[in-house]
């Protein structure tokens, strides 16, 4: 394991955005990271786990030790009937892990992919795409803790699982390095599977009428999902981005009520506890940052949700852009966006 000095990690995250760290490493193995902990040089330093840089906004050099995420493998752990836990390292890319399973038949992932990232940070963010969210297909964890170097396991009830959030962006923010993670899915191959295909959010169904699918399969839906987020969402390689900045907001059902009068045609979504969603997209988009650059940085065209580098900016100029919008937002409907990119 090669430990650097004064990292440029500019290639490490989605946006492109110059920082440094002042230590880095890449762990390839649980004995690395033990290894690391041990280590006296980084005993108070402070710590950044990096997965694939795609859900992090940088706005400054890292005065502490980086620790790249390269943990590998993906096996099968179990059977039992039409159900099967796979385990994946937490270094794996995610798309990898959803086509390994759709490879084998499992199901329970397709919906989820094309999402960039790492599988060991999809627990920490509750990732989410048309209807499906990982809590949904979530089996177990294993982290390391920073402090002690002791392995701790974590099932759906410890992960305390929210809309893009978990527990480690809450009270365990920074304190443990996620090696593996599994999931439990369902095996179609097998005769007594049944299964419920999750295609009603979204434009999906109008997807999978436009490709012409008549029966429909995991590898189907799965390249639905896909064509629509090529066609909506910018290649970080060529267009800095972080995919979705926000978060879609969830208001009272009386605050909806009264922004369909001036607003009739907003979208949304009700949700089972009687909150109503939101598309922080189209929120966007009506205040006019569809598109709108400002410098280095602006809203995507084709997706106001999408913020982006066009090349050189920092992250504090995302971070400003990020604000206005937030400000905008909040004064001509009265709603709060959150932020789902971590800012570091």
């Amino acid at each position: 394991m090669k430990i650097e000095a004064e990292k440029s990690l500019k290639s490490l995250n989605t946006f492109g955005i110059e920082a440094l760290a002042r230590y880095f490493a890449e762990i390839c193995s649980v004995e690395d990271l033990l290894a690391l902990i041990a280590d006296a040089r980084f005993s108070r330093s402070k710590t950044l786990v990096l997965g694939g840089g795609s859900n992090i906004l940088l706005t400054g050099d890292f005065d502490g030790l980086v620790i790249k995420n390269a943990i590998p493998g993906i096996e099968l752990l179990s059977r039992s009937g039409c159900e099967v836990i796979v385990k994946a390292g937490a270094g794996t890319g995610w798309h990898d892990l959803v086509q390994w399973c759709l490879d084998r038949n499992y199901a329970g992932l397709e919906n989820l992919s094309l999402i960039p990232g790492l599988a060991g940070a999809a627990p920490i963010q509750n990732i989410g795409a048309y209807g499906v969210e990982v809590k949904d297909v979530f089996h177990e964890l294993e982290a390391v803790e920073l402090s002690s170097g002791k392995r701790v396991k974590f099932g759906p009830k410890e992960c305390a699982f929210g809309y893009r959030d978990s527990v480690f962006k809450q009270k365990f923010r920074g304190q443990f390095v996620i090696v593996s993670v599994s999931f439990r899915l369902t095996d179609l191959s097998t005769p007594q599977a049944a299964y419920q295909y999750r295609i009603d959010y979204g434009d999906l169904r109008k997807k999978l009428d436009e490709m012409k699918v008549t029966a429909l399969s995991l590898k189907a839906v799965s390249e639905a999902i896909c064509q629509i987020r090529r066609a909506k969402l910018p290649d970080p390689k060529e267009l800095g981005n972080a995919g979705s900045f926000f978060k879609n907001p969830s208001i009272s059902k009386d605050q909806f009520q009264k922004l369909t009068v001036k607003y009739p045609e907003m979208p949304h979504f009700l949700q089972a506890d009687g909150t109503v969603k939101i598309p922080a997209g189209w929120l966007i988009e009506q205040c006019g940052f569809k598109g709108k650059r400002a410098g280095r940085v602006g809203s995507h065209k084709d997706q106001a949700l999408v913020l982006v580098n066009y090349g050189g900016a920092g992250g504090q100029e995302i971070l400003d852009l990020a604000s206005s919008i937030q400000e905008s937002v909040r004064k001509q409907f009265e709603i709060k966006l959150a932020l789902e990119v971590n800012v570091i």
